[in-house]
């Protein structure tokens, strides 16, 4: 007679690695008179067990060696009936990328879900800013404003102090985090693509006569037209009349030339 242990791990073994049930795994593991279902391995509704390890879990310890995130909660340790297996996870259908062992990481777009895809990010005064980039070979770059490796840090670049904006001689700067703000003396409009200031009446004088101007271009290219049309639709109609007109006094030259009658009579 077989041992019910042995029978069971007879049964698990002849599973593929990573496909076995769950029964096979830690759970196998049980207590006096705890019955596991086994429909899909064991002809019969349920199976006693009594204080048999089937299957120890080798990930509970040290993570079976395998490399994890612990900040994000992801292992590459996955227990199967004959040991562990270190293989990067698919997590939220961003596949992990390395040797399972010493290094995963994301790879492909939406990897900046999964934990910031390894790079930088922090928040502040309600204003959001992350190192990590879903597309190209650079996973990990500061945003505009910081300066860093990306990856563990990214400083501000104060730039009023480095003198990078702001730089006007109407200008006013302060800088805040991740940018700056910039303010004109009296009247004045801080322009921020060009890094200057100028009078707010002059900006609407300056639109009043760029929309007269797009109307004055709209009028001419629109009588250009008007005109080109008129003088073809002119130049048809002449030279319709003048052909009509020659028609009537000159002979066609598909038409053949009239016999002389009188001149064949008298020779």
């Amino acid at each position: 007679k077989l041992a019910k242990g042995a029978v069971l791990k007879a049964i698990c073994a002849g599973f593929e690695e990573t496909t076995e049930p769950a029964v096979c795994l830690s759970g196998g593991k049980t207590k006096n008179n705890l019955y596991i279902s086994m429909l899909d391995i064991w002809p019969y509704p349920t199976l006693t067990l009594s204080n048999i390890d089937v299957e120890t879990n080798e990930c509970l310890e040290n993570n079976g060696g395998c490399w994890q995130d612990k900040a994000a909660n992801l292992t590459a340790c996955r227990d199967t009936f004959r040991g562990r297996v270190c293989e990067c996870p698919l997590v939220d259908g961003v596949q992990f990328k390395g040797d399972g062992y010493s290094h995963c990481e994301p790879g492909g777009p939406g990897r900046c879900k999964i934990n910031n895809g390894g790079c930088w990010h922090e928040s502040q005064n309600g204003r959001a800013y992350s190192a990590c980039l879903d597309n190209g070979d650079v996973k990990c770059q500061c945003p505009p404003g910081f300066k860093g490796d990306g990856v563990k840090s990214c400083e501000d670049i104060d730039e009023c102090k480095e003198k990078r904006a702001c730089q006007c001689p109407e200008c006013s700067c302060k800088n805040t985090w991740g940018s700056y703000e910039c303010t004109c003396n009296g009247d004045l409009l801080y322009i921020r693509d060009h890094d200057t200031c100028i009078s707010k009446s002059g900006t609407e004088v300056r639109s009043a006569w760029a929309a007269m101007s797009v109307i004055l271009i709209g009028l001419a290219m629109a009588g250009g037209g008007a005109y080109l049309v008129y003088k073809y639709r002119l130049r048809s109609y002449m030279d319709s009349e003048i052909r009509a007109i020659m028609a009537q006094y000159m002979p066609l030259d598909s038409q053949g030339e009239v016999p002389n009658h009188v001149s064949n009579d008298r020779a």
